[in-house]
């Protein structure tokens, strides 16, 4: 009778191990497939915003530390602000005293902080941003998007330019590079000018009202102060 309860003891023992092997098995290959998982950042970006400039180059090291995806998403500024009743901070605290003096004085302390000495504000400033956008739209359909938004800021906001000029536009895209002439002819394509208008009608269906804006999974984050928020919900 020992020797049959031992032996029905020591299958249920090796069965209770299998088991226990395969659900360990299991948790850790959920846990493995979980850190694999790619976090991602939808940042909707605008050359028009040298606020867009400054939290690009932080997201770069943001993106370093955190392994996470940019999805960048080319919206039009001056769309957002009229389809959300927003203004520029320059027009909406014009006559606030002090108000954008001390903004000045933030934007300083941003590019101190992350050593953005590279920066130099556009003496065209405030830029319409609407060829460029188009031509990052198209960009983004022929799969060099981040690579052309990074070679169009140098233009905008470090060897600043009158960027809204089609002569100067062309001169910047072909000192960069770029293919100027298919660039200069898909701007004026239907099929640009409509994502576009797709892109910055979702964006504030979404809830974005100024640039920059960051979405992680449905949290959404303003402005390149909170730039830290974002890095943290990507740890989380």
């Amino acid at each position: 009778m020992e020797k049959i309860y031992l032996k029905k003891h020591s299958r249920v023992l090796a069965t209770g191990i299998v088991y226990h092997w395969i659900i360990r098995s299991y948790l850790k290959g959920l846990k493995i497939e979980e850190m694999m998982m790619t976090k991602k950042v939808d940042f909707y970006f605008d050359f028009a915003s040298p606020n867009a400039y400054l939290s690009h180059k932080v997201m770069q090291s943001i993106k370093e530390r955190t392994g996470a995806e940019i999805n960048y998403i080319p919206v039009l500024l001056g769309g957002i602000f009229k389809l959300t009743n927003n203004k520029p901070p320059m027009e909406q605290f014009f006559g606030v005293k002090n108000k954008n003096e001390y903004q000045n004085i933030e934007m300083q302390r941003f590019i101190q902080r992350y050593g953005l000495d590279k920066f130099q504000m556009n003496p065209h400033f405030p830029v319409i941003s609407l060829q460029i956008i188009r031509g990052a739209v198209a960009a983004d359909m022929d799969g060099y998007l981040e690579d052309y938004i990074d070679k169009i800021l140098v233009h905008m906001w470090e060897e600043p330019k009158k960027m809204d000029d089609p002569e100067v536009i062309k001169a910047a895209f072909e000192e960069s590079g770029l293919d100027a002439d298919k660039l200069m002819n898909q701007m004026q394509d239907p099929e640009v000018k409509a994502k576009l208008i797709s892109n910055t009608e979702a964006a504030a269906e979404r809830g974005v009202f100024g640039i920059p804006t960051f979405f992680v999974e449905d949290e959404m984050y303003f402005g390149k102060d909170n730039l830290w928020q974002v890095e943290e919900k990507l740890g989380e």
